[in-house]
């Protein structure tokens, strides 16, 4: 069995990368921030200030319309009844409409 606690592990020198402790990150709503990192300048697109789910205010950027048509299938889902009960009570009236034509005609 091998112990290792003699053995004396030394770190590699010169292939980590240079460490900036006053780098930047800056959002495209202006907001910037000062953290370390192995890079300099940072871009970013959303940020704590400007992102939905912190800020609480909905930015929505739709080109195909596809939030919209989203929000009206949900509406009109919240306003037509659908199921089992629903559809058999339906089939149940056409079958009556049916019926009814019938006796009429003759």
């Amino acid at each position: 069995m091998l112990h290792f606690r003699h053995v004396k592990y030394h770190m590699k020198k010169d292939i980590h990368p240079e460490y900036y402790p006053q780098a930047t990150i800056t959002c495209a709503c202006g907001q910037t921030y000062t953290i370390g990192s192995t890079v300099k300048k940072i871009s970013v697109e959303l940020c704590a200030a400007c992102h939905p789910f912190y800020s609480g205010k909905q930015k929505i950027i739709d080109t195909a319309r596809r939030v919209e048509k989203y929000q009206e299938r949900a509406t009109k889902k919240e306003t037509t009844a659908t199921g089992k009960k629903t559809k058999r009570a339906k089939r149940a009236t056409q079958k009556a409409e049916k019926q009814s034509k019938k006796v009429a005609e003759k």
